[in-house]
């Protein structure tokens, strides 16, 4: 069995299955969207099954739906919960987001007010997630493309007392930040230095792109570029307060060669490696 002692991982694509099983760098991991292997047999789950014998495997969901205004879709968390039984998954996340109403689902992870009244209903959701999976489950920062009017409680705030109300913990996907703050402008590096690193169980690095009509005014959340320099940078901010954490190198468009991914999480790895946190910032 692989060690789960996890430092940089990967996004598992399907092409790349024959050079994740073979891959033996020290630390690596790889993380698939479960709804992908949901099912009880065939090629695809035999593959899965395949990587997670040489290595740790994160299941990191975008369809429980924890925002909506309905509870999530029992038949699909025991299809889940059945995926985590054969698989054991190291991790297990999700979007702090809603796709899902009146039993119809939408291929978007859609924004929401952070009300009291959504408090206590993501909550519930995160709570009926986690009864079924038998675990605790990490919740991910959401990328922000406007404004959007009828927030009663700040981000952060929202995201730390999810956790402290359900005992998940967060998922930090520092591009989303930088996204959000260029987007809704503000200071991600200040963003970063408020949030409760040590509730922090994974964190996600993804590249970005322009909107094609309006430019550097809006970036989108694309998953199909290298990380930026900025987002490295505002990673490595990360890692020298508050230690080393589980890391996701996302690529979900313009893949490229499993070799050229393995060089990025070796940038990350570096950091790691390097990253010595100060004792004031783990409180």
């Amino acid at each position: 069995m692989p060690s789960l002692a996890l430092t940089a991982g990967l996004g598992l694509k399907a092409e790349h299955y024959d050079a994740a099983v073979s891959a033996r760098a020290c630390g690596l991991w790889f993380e698939v969207h479960p709804e992908n292997y949901m099912v009880s047999g065939g090629p695809r789950l035999g593959w899965l099954e395949a990587v997670r014998e040489q290595h740790p495997v994160s299941l990191h969901g975008v369809s429980l739906s924890l925002a909506g205004e309905s509870e999530p879709d029992a038949a699909h968390l025991q299809r889940l919960a059945a995926l985590a039984r054969r698989i054991r998954p190291a991790l297990i996340s999700e979007h702090l987001a809603w796709s899902a109403w009146n039993g119809h689902y939408f291929p978007d992870l859609l924004p929401f007010a952070r009300t009291t009244e959504a408090l206590h209903r993501i909550a519930a959701n995160i709570g009926r997630a986690q009864d079924a999976l038998a675990t605790a489950i990490a919740i991910e920062n959401p990328a922000h493309y406007l404004r959007f009017d009828g927030h009663a409680w700040d981000e952060i705030d929202f995201l730390a007392e999810l956790a402290r109300r359900t005992g998940c913990t967060l998922l930090l996907d520092i591009n989303n930040v930088h996204v959000s703050a260029r987007n809704l402008g503000y200071s991600a590096e200040a963003w970063l230095d408020r949030f409760p690193q040590a509730l922090v169980s994974e964190v996600h690095l993804a590249g970005h792109s322009q909107d094609p009509a309006l430019g550097e005014a809006l970036l989108i959340d694309s998953h199909d570029a290298p990380v930026a320099p900025e987002v490295w940078a505002l990673y490595r901010r990360v890692i020298e307060r508050a230690g080393a954490r589980p890391t996701l190198i996302e690529r979900d468009g313009n893949v490229p060669a499993f070799d050229a991914l393995m060089q990025e999480r070796s940038m990350a790895e570096a950091a790691l490696r390097e990253g010595t946190p100060t004792p004031e910032t783990l409180a």
